[in-house]
């Protein structure tokens, strides 16, 4: 892993660009009604080859995935050859095409009956079939894998599912949701330990935003400092002190949580207001919001690279996510310049932002966008788009942007010191 590198790729993952996986408790969410079906996702478990060679076209060169646990394990112990061959084909393909494959092994989605073991909640379940699963994948992949990024979103994860109750398994409870995420932080510990010293870069990937108090109140300075906790700084000193200091709870010192990555992965795509409530509101107030419900605000991205810097002075960052989602265009072709202008000019900053950050000194290795073709959001269905490229494969103005910059920085990089 050389400073030297910068990775260019695009990201996603298999509920998204598969469908929900038969024994998947977001395929029984979506049976019971509580979100939109997924069907295939975007085609991409039928159309991989021809994606990654579109992706290699445009010079962004490495992908991250995720191989999905209710795939290749849908019962508790019993492993499906057929999808373990089929993924071991796709990453093929994907070397074959030129491209890095990453694997994310958690993204969201959960097996039916991990989840019924009560999943990263459960200490004796996280400790024995998460590490026997990352243990499976690295044995069983890892010769066809780049690198890894065990964990997607540990906040977002357990805000979702335990928080909200928007995803499964549909609880909101304040205790759970800080369960979840302690959880979650131990099961990317637990995969470090299984992947490390394999030669293969390992990351995390946490979901980052600055916040602001919206009003000058201490009761709002004070709502604003609980939520930064809990996006930053209960991470933060997991990271960088190897301690877990759950707001209530007594601090446990868990000494391998230290530094339990080679990068620390992040993605962005906002910025948030706090009220005293707790509850967050677009920021800045003045900007229009997308159909997730945010204003994006390229700004927000240099705060968090400059904070992660600061924070973590000596640890390499990966961006893992970066993009824009927007409605899915109606009466107008969605790969049109017209339709993708304001996700070509808000890529076109954050990548002047990120230039800037690098040629300040800041150890930033490479940018994943998200997506690279549109696929299922969750709960908005197919009515947001992300992709550099529609679900017909047609490149959008914003691909063009992104191959502009890796084609750019890739020539820097080739140039003789001065």
């Amino acid at each position: 892993m050389s400073p030297d590198e910068f990775w260019w790729g695009t990201a996603a993952s298999s509920t998204q660009a598969e469908g929900a996986a038969p024994a998947s408790d977001w395929f029984a969410w979506e049976r019971a009604g509580k979100a939109p079906p997924s069907g295939d996702g975007n085609g991409f478990a039928d159309r991989y080859a021809d994606d990654f060679a579109l992706y290699a076209g445009h010079g962004l060169d490495h992908h991250r995935l995720s191989i999905e646990w209710a795939r290749i394990e849908p019962s508790e112990g019993r492993r499906d050859q057929y999808e373990i061959e089929r993924y071991r084909e796709l990453l093929t393909a994907a070397r074959e095409a030129g491209i890095h494959p990453w694997v994310c092994l958690h993204h969201f989605t959960l097996p039916a009956w991990f989840q019924g073991e009560r999943a990263f909640l459960d200490d004796k379940a996280r400790g024995y079939y998460w590490p026997r699963h990352v243990a499976f994948c690295a044995e069983t992949f890892g010769d066809l894998v780049y690198g890894w990024k065990p964990i997607n979103e540990p906040v977002a994860y357990a805000f979702a599912g335990y928080l909200t109750g928007a995803n499964p398994p549909g609880l909101s409870d304040l205790a759970k949701f800080f369960d979840a995420y302690r959880g979650t932080l131990l099961a990317q510990r637990d995969a470090w330990r299984e992947l490390r010293g394999a030669g293969m870069p390992v990351a995390t990937i946490h979901n980052l935003s600055p916040v602001f108090a919206m009003f000058d109140t201490r009761e709002c300075r004070e709502a604003r400092d609980a939520i930064d906790d809990a996006l930053w700084g209960i991470w933060l000193r997991a990271e960088r002190d190897g301690v877990i200091a759950i707001p209530g709870k007594a601090a446990e010192e868990v000494a391998d949580l230290r530094e339990a990555c080679d990068l620390v992965g992040f993605s962005y795509y906002n910025a948030s207001g706090v009220l005293p409530d707790l509850s967050l509101v677009p920021y800045p107030a003045n900007r229009p919001v997308g159909p997730l419900g945010y204003a994006p605000w390229p700004e927000g991205l240099g705060l968090t690279l400059r904070r992660l810097a600061e924070e973590l002075p000596d640890r390499p960052l990966l961006l893992c996510e970066l993009g824009l989602g927007t409605e899915a265009a109606r009466g107008e072709r969605s790969g049109s310049g017209a339709a993708d202008s304001p996700r070509s000019a808000y890529l076109s900053e954050c990548l002047e932002i990120v230039e800037e950050a690098v040629d300040d000194g800041i150890d930033l290795r490479g940018v994943f966008f998200w997506t690279g073709v549109d696929n299922y959001e969750w709960h908005h269905g197919f009515d947001a788009e992300f992709g550099l490229f529609t679900r017909d494969r047609e490149p959008r103005a914003s691909a063009a942007v992104a191959r502009e910059y890796a084609t750019r920085r890739a020539e820097r990089q080739q140039l003789p010191p001065a």
